[in-house]
């Protein structure tokens, strides 16, 4: 990928500190939190503030770029937003169908976060009543 063309192509103005950052996620196979970044940026003598890492991720998160993974403790890790798989949750009353994006991805960095461990395996089933139902069920009460 053409990190030059991708800024542009997403209405950013392309700085030197922007297109170092991407090009770290880029090759990131996991998720990476900032000062992961600024270390990298660090040793490969690039002088910039870890406040610009920061004021970085923000903008590609904002422009749907990336994804923020919270971690608690106002630790965040950051993945580059692919074309992921979606999820389909449908009403146990009504049977409407909405699609939702797979929530493996944050409950993995989560869970790697919280006890180091990788997943290697997950199944997702996912079971519920839509809003518009349990509003109605309230009113039949």
């Amino acid at each position: 990928m053409d990190v030059i063309s991708y800024l542009k192509d997403n209405n950013i103005k392309v700085t030197k500190p922007r297109k170092s950052i991407l090009e770290i996620i880029l090759a990131s196979s996991e998720a990476i939190n900032a000062n992961l970044i600024y270390s990298i940026l660090t040793k490969d003598n690039i002088k910039i503030d870890l406040s610009t890492v920061y004021r970085t991720l923000d903008l590609l998160e904002s422009k749907k770029i990336l994804n923020k993974f919270d971690l608690g403790n106002n630790m965040y890790n950051y993945t580059l937003i692919t074309n992921a798989h979606k999820h389909i949750i449908q009403c146990d009353l009504c049977h409407k169908e909405m699609v939702i994006d797979c929530p493996i991805p944050q409950i993995e960095e989560q869970i790697k976060a919280k006890t180091g461990i990788t997943l290697t395996e997950s199944h997702v089933y996912l079971k519920g009543i839509c809003r518009e139902c349990k509003e109605c069920n309230k009113c039949n009460k």
